[in-house]
């Protein structure tokens, strides 16, 4: 039995890939900007026929789900970190590589930072050196590989195979030298391995940890870039043990943190990363100081300051707006809007050390009358 598509039917601008899988990853690293919807009017929404509304409507909706990322000060001080570690591991092969640990709480939006600095590395590898190896590879600069669970070291390079698309049958020795041989042959030369709280997690002590990393260091010849939460607590850094200090005489910490609005620079640097999404958003009745402005205090105590939060609540709260016809985000719209648990918990005391003139996203400078588009 065969079926006839709908006619007239759209896909969607939705990119459905894996960043872990190298065609997922090459996807993600040269496809094409969005194309940003166009700001129709009230009444040009509702000149539209029901059908081309509901394009209009999805398009938005894929649109607000995917801003950024944005080149916040914390984002740009990461990516400088990293270019520095990254480009001056030029040693020889037998030489270990310095790597680098980026350790920040969760909700941050590390993980994101990090793959938009894999991604402009990759994309400045392939102008320099072209695409193609000297051995006729495809040239791969760099691996991204994500754990889950509690991992170890077979799994851990299956998870590398599984990125080139090889095989994962062996054992972990294996596996390894053919990992090896993938990054030697396409001339990779930075792994960047998301979650690595997941390596020998739950009640494996932290010399297991360091075991692992310190397998990675010496089995591949590339710069490593390990992202995670709660790591340097484990004391992985620390000196003392000869384990301890020989990772940690390799590894340089780096951090992502969350907006700090306690001074005025903070504060400008947060109002210029809202009138930069506000600028983005595709609302019929967005009009100039709706977020920096308006919702500047609501959307600090809201996310807690962490950038992921604050994207997700701005997402869902500009899908709440298309869906019930407000086109504007207002206090009123975005308390109906769930946000994660996290941010939800510390919403509260935020809340109070606002009302109590304690803290304030709001730079001292800024009037504190925003300009609101009267209603027509």
């Amino acid at each position: 039995m065969t079926t006839t598509p709908n006619r007239g039917t759209i896909p969607g601008d939705d990119r459905q890939y894996s960043p872990t899988r190298l065609d997922g990853w090459l996807e993600m690293v040269n496809g094409p900007a969005r194309e940003q919807p166009e700001a129709l009017t009230r009444v040009q929404i509702k000149a539209l026929t029901p059908r081309q509304l509901l394009v209009y409507n999805d398009r938005r909706h894929v649109w607000h789900a995917n801003l950024g990322p944005f080149k916040t000060a914390q984002l740009r001080q990461l990516h400088e970190g990293l270019s520095e570690i990254v480009g001056s591991n030029r040693h020889d092969g037998d030489k270990a590589k310095p790597a680098a640990l980026v350790d920040a709480y969760p909700g941050i939006g590390k993980s994101t930072a990090v793959m938009e600095f894999g991604r402009d590395f990759h994309l400045q590898e392939i102008e320099l050196r072209g695409d193609t190896t000297g051995t006729g590879h495809r040239r791969v600069p760099v691996v991204y590989i994500a754990l889950t669970g509690n991992t170890q070291i077979r799994g851990l390079n299956a998870s590398i195979c599984r990125f080139y698309g090889l095989p994962t049958t062996g054992d972990a020795d294996t596996l390894a030298a053919r990992a090896v041989d993938a990054v030697l042959s396409m001339r990779t030369s930075v792994f960047i391995i998301d979650d690595i709280h997941f390596l020998a997690s739950g009640t494996s002590n932290t010399v297991r940890m360091v075991n692992q990393l310190k397998f990675l260091s010496n089995t591949f010849p590339v710069t490593l870039i390990h992202v995670g939460v709660g790591v340097t607590e484990r004391g992985i850094l620390s000196e003392g043990k000869t384990l301890h200090a020989q990772f940690g005489r390799r590894t340089t910490e780096l951090t992502l943190l969350p907006f700090q609005v306690e001074n005025e620079k903070g504060r400008q640097e947060f109002r210029r990363l809202l009138l930069t999404v506000e600028q983005k958003l595709i609302l019929a009745d967005k009009y100039p100081g709706m977020l920096a402005d308006d919702l500047a205090d609501y959307l600090l105590a809201r996310s807690s300051g962490h950038f992921a939060s604050l994207m997700a609540l701005i997402n869902r709260g500009c899908y709440r707006a298309i869906r019930t016809g407000a086109e504007r985000l207002d206090v009123e719209l975005m308390n109906s809007v769930k946000n994660d648990a996290a941010a939800e918990e510390a919403r509260l005391e935020l809340v109070a050390a606002i009302e109590a003139g304690l803290l304030s996203a709001k730079p001292k400078s800024r009037a504190p009358k925003s300009r609101k588009r009267k209603e027509s």
